[in-house]
């Protein structure tokens, strides 16, 4: 049996019945999510292999003493982490 304290409190759910000749058995359908975190529209884009891609971090500011081929090789995206592929996806909607 699921309780409601098994999901997240901003999970929205629907109980719908199992079998129509036993109402008392229920099953939970998550309802998927219908926004897009803006956030991370500004942060992440899909790749056309379905990768999420980032921005290199280190080049905001405390520029001055690093090597111009330093910054350089900074330009550009490179993917995210396969760990947090699948959540950077999910906030997308991809």
């Amino acid at each position: 049996m699921v309780l409601y304290s098994d999901f997240p409190l901003k999970t929205a759910f629907r109980l719908t019945a199992v079998d129509a000749e036993q109402p008392a058995q229920l099953r939970i359908t998550i309802m998927p999510k219908i926004k897009t975190k803006k956030s991370a529209t500004k942060k992440f884009k899909m790749s056309a292999t379905g990768k999420a891609m980032r921005t290199q971090a280190g080049k905001r500011h405390l520029n001055g003493y690093k090597t111009r081929g330093r910054k350089r090789n900074l330009r550009g995206t490179t993917a995210v982490y396969e760990g947090n592929q699948k959540m950077v996806a999910r906030m997308l909607q991809a």
